[in-house]
This record gives structure tokens, sequence and C-alpha cells, in this order.
């Protein structure tokens, strides 16, 4: 059985209300992506849950011992914190991603990001077009405005915004728990979430995920470039 790279999940939110709120933070501060050769064009971040609540803070992953609370952009978005607490699972990182119009995110992967490595990402389009790109292991997601979608990103994903207007996402990660268990269970089978081994763990694969975790520059980055490097020294004893 091939493993699970997305689901639309069972969730439709109010986009009136998500408008509402974004229009709240839009005169915010964007945080430009930190991975610069990842892209072309504009892709920015407002955090809205992160480390301490740090408002600077854009990463997707903490580590296991940080506190994740909400950034003062949150203060008065009511709905977007009903959006998140209905997820009844604990919270690893929320943000608000901007794509500008004729933006591109390149082809690439991340690392354990998918719901068999005990986490997963979720995103709820605010703002979208039909001439966005969103491609997840050689298929186009259409995400609307308002659903609720999970997507492995363990898997080659990229996205191209050709539309006119910028495209806004709230993007969640969350741990998996019973709860979600019995959600995502419900939709397809157990068996269904299995690591790509022969992909993720190839030398070749490996080595392009080392290399992207180094233009990250990222305390979390770092880690994860030791786990990476001493697997494949213990698969390639000549590395």
């Amino acid at each position: 059985m091939p493993p699970i790279s997305h689901l639309q999940l069972p969730f439709q939110f109010d986009t009136a209300k998500l408008l509402h709120d974004y229009s709240l933070v839009v005169n915010q501060d964007w945080i430009p992506h930190f991975n610069t050769n990842g892209y072309v064009g504009k892709w920015k971040a407002i955090p809205l849950y992160s480390s301490k609540g740090d408002a600077s803070n854009i990463f997707a992953l903490s580590n296991s011992n940080e506190t994740i609370v909400e950034t003062p952009a949150m203060n008065n978005c009511t709905y977007f914190k009903e959006v998140i607490n209905s997820f009844q699972c604990p919270i690893l990182s929320a943000r608000l991603l901007r794509l500008g119009a004729g933006a591109e995110i390149k082809p690439h992967r991340d690392y354990k990001l998918g719901y068999e490595d005990g986490n997963f990402r979720l995103h709820i389009p605010i703002i979208t077009n039909n001439e966005v790109q969103f491609i997840l292991n050689g298929v186009q997601l259409a995400m609307l405005p308002g659903e609720c979608w999970y997507t492995n990103v363990n898997f080659i994903h990229s996205v191209a915004n050709h539309g006119k207007e910028d495209r806004i996402h709230l993007v969640i990660d969350a741990e998996r728990n019973e709860w979600s268990d019995a959600l995502f269970f419900s939709l397809a089978s157990k068996e269904s979430f299995q690591p790509i081994q022969e992909e993720i763990e190839s030398p070749k694969t490996i080595r392009l995920m080392i290399e992207e975790l180094k233009l990250q520059n990222a305390p979390v980055s770092q880690q994860l470039i030791i786990e990476l490097e001493q697997k494949l020294q213990q698969n390639n004893p000549n590395f």
C-alpha cells in the first residue's frame, strides 16, 4: 500500500472570519522566509504560535523542551484562536505564510514532517486563486479557502503563484496524539502512514537534505544535520 501524501480533513472554516482576522495583522511586519535559495519572488511569514511567543521566530519545528505560546499578533485574532484550538493536540507552530504574486517555491523535501514521524502539517487557505499550483508528489492540490489539508512534506513538493494576488495560508504544525490518530485513521488506514524509506533514506536524498538544512542556518537545523550525517555515515562508512 503506497504511503499517504495528502488528505483533505473534514473541516470547513468560515472564510469571512478568517479574512477578518487576517485584516488585523496584514499590516504587521512580514518576515522573509529564511531559505532564500529555495524560492524566487516574495515568500514571507507572520508567526502566530512560536517558542516563547517570539514574534521573530518563523521556524516550523521547535525543541521539545520549548514552550509554544501565542505571539502578540494573536492578541485580537479570536477566530484564528478558535481554529487552532479546534485541533485537540499539541501545537508546534502556527504561521501565516504569504506567497507573493508571481513567486515560486522550488521543488524540495522537508525532513520528518509526515504523520508517521509523530507530527503533521496542516494548510488552511485564506486567500488563493485558481492559478496557484501546489504540487505534492506529482499531484496538484486544489486547496480552497476555509478547507483544511494535511500534506506529507517528506514528499517532493513545490508551489507557484501564477495569479495576480498574493496567496495566504494559515499553516499549522502539530504533534500526533490519540485524537489525531482517530481523525486520520477514519480517513485512511493506519497502514497508509508509513515512511517512504526507499526515497527518503537514499544517500543522494540525505545529502540534498543536509545541504538544504545548512542553508537554513537555524539551531533546530543543526541538530537535524547531525542526525542525518550520522545516518549517512552508518550506511556509508566512507562518507
